[in-house]
């Protein structure tokens, strides 16, 4: 039976201690609900509404503790917004690059972080169809990388919201690289602060998509994790508490079995 992958982590690196907690309780969680860990974590948060907004801890203590996970032989992805930040030391410890959803119809960009030969993960814009994916999969694969996955987060739906479309799934199969689904940002009201608890999120949705990514044979999830989420740096509407993680797998991984063992 297909195992299922998790990639899951803080929204933005915060300190060496937040990362120790998190990974530690998600590898955990992946020894009891059986899946394949990849710790995510960006480095830096470059797309935020506000330049008074928290960003970065700075190259050197994110290199600091990228350094420390790895030790712990974490599989570990980060994001990369600059074509200088590909010659930083933390990359050094990062085994995917991710191509934030903004940035991803960047060519240049785009092109030269397939040529590091690293495993890269797209997220896919909430501005494109998933039609449009397989522009920016023939890029990766013209600079000589075919080791990709693609990451549903959903469309835009009107102002400051987002949709599923279920059909997005099928339609990602069909270039014939593995399929995640981003659980948290497919609920984000973007514009609102992701601080404002209340209204920056509906994670009380999050379930019914990752039902419905899970029925449509998605190869795994994308989930956003803290130890207090209202606290947190960026994303706080819609990263999950370690509670309501458990919960979650608690919940979907019985279908992911189900759905898994009838397709093989």
């Amino acid at each position: 039976m297909k195992k299922l992958q998790v990639i899951a982590g803080n929204c933005v690196l915060e300190s060496l201690k937040t990362s120790v907690d998190t990974s530690s309780f998600l590898k955990e969680m992946s020894e009891k609900f059986n899946f394949d860990l990849i710790y995510k974590s960006s480095y830096k948060k470059d797309n935020r509404s506000s330049s008074n907004y928290f960003s970065t801890l700075g190259h050197d203590e994110c290199t600091e503790i990228f350094s420390e996970l790895k030790k712990k032989n974490y599989n570990i992805i980060t994001d990369v917004h600059n074509l200088y930040e590909l010659d930083l030391e933390l990359f050094k410890f990062i085994d995917i690059i991710q191509i934030p959803a903004y940035l991803c119809m960047q060519t240049e960009l785009t092109t030269a972080i397939a040529k590091t030969g690293k495993k890269i993960n797209v997220k896919k814009g909430q501005f494109l169809s998933p039609e449009d994916v397989e522009k920016i999969v023939m890029k990766i694969e013209g600079a000589g990388n075919d080791k990709i996955t693609i990451t549903e987060r959903g469309t835009c739906f009107g102002y400051r919201d987002l949709m599923v479309d279920p059909r997005s799934f099928l339609i990602l199969r069909r270039l014939n690289y593995p399929v995640f689904f981003d659980v948290g940002h497919s609920v984000r009201k973007y514009g609102i602060p992701s601080s404002n608890t209340k209204d920056g999120g509906q994670k009380e949705f999050c379930e019914t998509y990752a039902r419905s990514a899970i029925s449509n044979f998605v190869d795994g999830l994308f989930i956003e994790v803290h130890p207090d989420p209202k606290s947190a740096k960026c994303d706080a509407a819609t990263q999950f508490s370690f509670n309501e993680f458990e919960d979650l797998m608690t919940n979907v991984k019985p279908l992911w079995d189900f759905v898994n063992s009838k397709s093989n």
